[in-house]
């Protein structure tokens, strides 16, 4: 029996390179496009529903600029009244400002090859590209900039911030569609990538399993720059193996095959341990450092973890 699976001692490849900068990607077939496009109209109704006021106060913009001087009328706040210009015209006018956003967003996405195989008909690649198109519409709605990283065992293509729906189904359809040229996984490297490309502040949305390490010191300087949300994408497999007996299972990523006995307790517990290990060492990192985290899983929906992520967001923004 064959699975797709992620071994225990997982160990994250070194490759490092110069990710593909923008660049049409090669022909993608119809039923690509469809799924973009069911994608798009499920991701619409959610942020039209949910999520375009919680996202535009959390994440909010560099100040407050001038919009325009208009006159007062009963009900305005006195306090907006704008008194050298009544001294100068002898009418009472009110100054009107408006958010100044210029707010950049950058999807950093593991697209390596554990992430289109597992046990489930969807996949961690499927729900990332849902969750990306999520966000980066309420984005989009709120005049913000959209961008996009992705990689595997290094960065493999990059696609410069920038606005209006056709650019967020073009994000969506490069998550579909990522053909990368590695197929293990380095969070360092991306984040090392980032930081050299992305040189002024922006909010950043990693999206990967998180089932790897060695990304420390890199995450450590990419937080000092940007605001950093991880998005943590898993499936049951990820996290325990099922009581199947001896099975054959596959590495997704480097395609060696094992024999396990996962009929044994140890066995099973031995895996959930090691998963429960990177955890564990995961979120004292990001404890430390001030990270959010959204946890989502394939077999489950995704909307209530979004929602909690901004009700944490919108106290912490009060505070």
């Amino acid at each position: 029996m064959r699975l797709p699976f992620r071994r225990i001692a997982h160990s994250t490849e070194s490759g490092r390179g110069s990710a593909r900068t923008d660049g049409a990607p090669g022909s993608i077939p119809p039923e690509m496009l469809a799924r973009v496009k069911a994608i798009e109209i499920k991701a619409r109704r959610l942020v039209n529903d949910l999520f375009l006021g919680e996202y535009h106060a959390v994440f909010r913009g560099r100040g407050l600029e001038f919009d325009e001087l208009r006159p007062y009328v009963p009900g305005d706040d006195v306090r907006s009244i704008d008194w050298k210009a009544m001294a100068r015209t002898g009418q009472p006018s009110i100054r009107r400002y408006r958010e100044d956003r210029d707010l950049t967003v950058v999807f950093v996405v593991d697209v390596s090859a554990s992430q289109g195989a597992g046990s489930l008909e969807r996949t961690k690649e499927d729900l990332a590209a849902e969750l990306c198109a999520v966000l980066a519409l309420a984005a989009i709605r709120n005049k913000d900039k959209v961008g996009l990283l992705l990689f595997a065992s290094r960065p493999e293509r990059y696609v410069r911030p920038s606005g209006g729906t056709t650019h967020v189904l073009r994000v969506v359809r490069e998550v579909l569609w990522a053909q990368p040229a590695t197929r293990g996984t380095d969070i360092g490297a991306a984040l090392e990538y980032l930081t050299g490309v992305q040189k002024r502040r922006a909010t950043v949305f990693l999206v990967s399993d998180f089932l790897a390490t060695g990304f420390t010191r890199q995450m450590r300087a990419a937080a000092r720059r940007h605001d950093i949300i991880a998005i943590r994408v898993r499936e049951p497999i990820d996290e325990a193996l099922p009581n199947a007996g001896v099975i054959r299972l596959a590495d997704a990523e480097t395609g060696r095959p094992i024999d396990v006995d996962t009929g044994s307790a140890a066995v099973r517990e031995a895996y959930a341990q090691h998963v429960r290990g990177l955890d564990d060492e995961r979120k004292r990192l990001f404890g430390s450092l001030g990270i959010d985290e959204i946890a989502v899983n394939v077999d489950q929906d995704y909307v209530p973890a979004l929602l909690r992520f901004f009700k944490r967001r919108g106290v912490a923004a009060a505070g």
